[in-house]
């Protein structure tokens, strides 16, 4: 489940490719594939994969009975139409989670809600000051203890550009991260304020998200969602395990022993050369 698993398994499969290697070319060596969660919600207990599995889980128990409401007076959404809002927000994290590589994820996350920037406006100075201007306030609304943000442009005098930059000083050490022309011509920037333009256009004065009898006033959509996950949290029990030695011995043969219900990977010579 956890890193040292993982490199524990490469150190075997590498094991056998290379002492051993007609196991693997026979088909003999499996992987077992225990769950990564122990949910427990009342009296039922449900075992479930895999980060992945377990977003999907506890969206889906999110937006039971939950709805959203786009001003104060509008009719919900809910059901299938709020399912699609939710997966859209979604896939639009994920995408930046994708780019959190090159792009740390608590400078993009803002992207969502900030105009879109053309290739053409890269080259106006008012205007990506005037833009740099509303990222600056976001960054400095959701600053955490320890870190400080401080946005500003940089010229690229090659390419008649002005570029944000943004210097990241946490605990005294600085650190800059220059949104590139590349990036903001990327389909990935544009799939993300589009989606984000789609979600922000949405909500009026007054909207909030209900689940049940409780309510909350939301601006932003993510607003809206964090709540819902935070209520659905609550009802549940979550267990995460780290490994199989955090299973008793029902749990062990229930979720990677019992070859009925086991699930298993078989290793192929592919595998064993990745390895």
């Amino acid at each position: 489940a956890d890193v040292d698993g993982s490199h524990i398994r490469t150190l075997l499969l590498t094991f056998f490719f290379r002492q051993l290697p007609e196991l693997v070319e026979r088909g003999y060596i499996y992987i077992a594939q225990p769950p990564l969660y122990k949910v427990k919600k009342g009296k039922q207990e449900q075992y479930i994969k895999d980060d992945e599995a377990m977003e999907e889980y506890m969206t889906q128990s999110a937006l039971e009975d939950a709805s959203l409401h786009l001003d104060e007076s509008a009719p919900a959404v809910s059901g299938v139409q709020l399912e699609s809002l939710v997966n859209e927000f979604r896939s639009v994290m994920k995408t930046l989670k994708r780019l959190s590589r090159l792009y740390p994820e608590e400078l993009t996350e803002h992207f969502v809600y900030l105009p879109e920037v053309t290739l053409e406006q890269l080259g106006d100075h008012a205007v990506m000051q005037a833009w740099l201007a509303k990222l600056q306030g976001r960054l400095n609304s959701s600053q955490k203890s320890g870190l400080a943000y401080n946005a500003s442009l940089r010229e690229d005098k090659e390419r008649n550009v002005w570029l944000p930059e943004v210097e990241i000083t946490s605990h005294g050490l600085a650190s800059y991260i220059t949104f590139n022309r590349d990036f903001f011509g990327s389909n990935d920037y544009r799939t993300v304020v589009n989606i984000g333009a789609k979600l922000s256009s949405l909500l009026g004065e007054g909207a909030y998200v209900q689940r049940g009898e409780r309510r909350k006033a939301i601006v932003e959509f993510k607003e809206g969602l964090d709540w819902l996950m935070n209520e659905t949290t609550k009802r549940h029990t979550i267990q995460r395990y780290k490994g199989l030695g955090e299973m008793n011995p029902d749990q062990l043969w229930e979720t990677t022993m019992d070859p009925t219900v086991r699930r298993m990977l078989k290793v192929t010579i592919e595998d064993a050369i990745a390895a």
